[in-house]
């Protein structure tokens, strides 16, 4: 069973930075899918960024050169920099891995349990 940890939430100021990361453990193949999603109350959930095992990235168009995804293959681990963040930042922050194989009875793939991170003075 794969398991998703995220650490790196928190508050911080508009203007700020932070840096999320995502462990994953369990049985993980490649090719696979590594991103973020975030769920601000009252909104639905949306693409963040996403990285392939090949590092192949992809953004939601209004982040881009504001948020950077990367990823460690070797520790199956990826993180997300968020920079120069907004308040409209401010939502849950959900990791997310796809398996490649396993596409086919889990589309959704796993999802870590969320960290919360609120941009506010």
């Amino acid at each position: 069973q794969v398991q998703l940890v995220e650490s790196g939430g928190g508050l911080v100021q508009p203007g700020g930075s932070l840096r999320l990361s995502c462990a994953a453990s369990g049985s993980i193949f490649s090719p696979n899918v590594m991103g973020w999603y975030r769920q601000a109350p009252g909104k639905q959930r949306e693409l963040v960024a996403s990285i392939t095992s090949g590092g192949t990235t992809n953004y939601k168009d209004s982040l881009k050169g504001r948020f950077t995804i990367s990823r460690d293959n070797a520790n199956n681990t990826n993180y997300l920099q968020m920079n120069s963040l907004k308040p409209e930042d401010t939502a849950v922050y959900y990791c997310n891995l796809k398996i490649g194989r396993e596409s086919w009875y889990r589309p959704e793939g796993y999802w870590g349990q969320g960290t919360q991170v609120t941009v506010s003075s």
